[in-house]
């Protein structure tokens, strides 16, 4: 059984970019490929595409063959949940990154959610 389906996604991702591989494969859930939407919206992976109980995202990398994200993290974990006010959003890496926040709204980074003053759950920091 796994205690943090996102954790696992998150670390699938990282380890797919490590290795330069072309896709990852990831169980599928609605709150994983909303944040895959996300994650393509923002330009930092090339695609999704949703299969009967997985879905493969497809990885993008730079000219010199490195990872459009440098960094990928989890925020919000089971043991320690992370909620914030739409007052006190964090800036990742000065707005260089981006953070998923899981509003009452839906999912959404988080300059979306400064515009739309919700706060909500940070669930990971991407830059």
């Amino acid at each position: 059984m796994m205690t943090d389906p996102i954790a696992d996604m998150l670390t699938r991702l990282r380890n797919a970019g490590i290795a330069h591989l072309d896709s990852a494969e990831i169980p599928l859930s609605k709150l994983k490929v909303s944040i895959a939407k996300i994650l393509k919206q923002e330009g930092y992976i090339t695609d999704y595409e949703v299969h009967d109980r997985t879905f493969t995202v497809q990885m993008k990398y730079g000219r010199d063959q490195r990872c459009a994200f440098t960094g990928i993290q989890r925020a919000s974990r089971p043991g320690r949940r992370y909620y914030v006010r739409h007052a006190t959003i964090p800036k990742v890496h000065n707005g260089l990154g981006v953070a998923i926040l899981s509003t009452s709204k839906g999912v959404m980074t988080d300059r979306s959610a400064r515009e739309a003053n919700v706060g909500g759950e940070v669930l990971c920091e991407v830059w």
